[in-house]
């Protein structure tokens, strides 16, 4: 080996890791939203078709393995836990059908190892709800999003708590024993919770 080769070598070594792992940008905006809370899912297909998508709306894993047999999308958005099964395993699948699609998992119960197993399945990304259009969006894309500056005083743990509640609470149209339910809460607590003014 010479000494240019070396270099070359060197070179290639201190290339940052990040920058080589991610995979191109699918050529079409064909988009499989997966999800069995339907406002949820009806909001987020349109939001995502405001931006140009495709989009075929599934609320089971069936609906879901169904539709990629039919014409694998280049993106999906695909909630981890569902009534008939796994989100996982739609997008273990999604990655077999077309190794260029970007899928994003999305959880309410998110953690490192749920996180690990999503990205080894073929996970692009992982995102924990709720979250918006526009961070889906940015992971999908593999694109920053402008994030606000940190407040000097930030809500506190029981602020944000309760927040989550209230945004649960609404998308459940108020129906408190759904919300109860979704968030894995006795009723009488919920109860109590929402009874009381917000904590500062």
């Amino acid at each position: 080996m010479n000494r240019e080769d070396i270099g070359d070598t060197e070179h290639a070594a201190t290339e940052p890791a990040d920058t080589l792992a991610i995979p191109p940008l699918p050529e079409d905006r064909s988009l499989l939203v997966l999800d069995d809370d339907k406002p949820f899912l009806h909001r987020l297909a349109r939001a995502m078709e405001a931006r140009g998508f495709v989009v075929t709306q599934c609320e089971t894993v069936a609906e879901g393995l169904a539709a990629l047999e039919n014409r694998p999308p280049a993106f999906a958005i695909v909630d981890m836990r569902l009534e008939d099964g796994n989100g996982l395993d739609v997008i273990e699948k999604l990655k077999e059908a077309r190794p260029d699609a970007r899928g994003i998992i999305l959880t309410g119960y998110g953690n490192i190892a749920t996180a690990v197993t999503a990205v080894k399945l073929g996970a692009f990304d992982y995102l924990a709800k709720p979250a918006d259009a526009d961070e889906i969006y940015h992971a999908l894309m593999a694109t920053s999003i402008e994030k606000p500056d940190a407040q000097e005083n930030p809500m506190s743990a029981d602020r944000v708590r309760w927040e989550h509640i209230q945004r649960v609470f609404e998308s459940c149209d108020r129906n408190v024993s759904e919300t109860a339910r979704r968030l894995n809460m006795h009723r009488r607590t919920l109860q109590r919770i929402l009874a009381k003014r917000a904590p500062r």
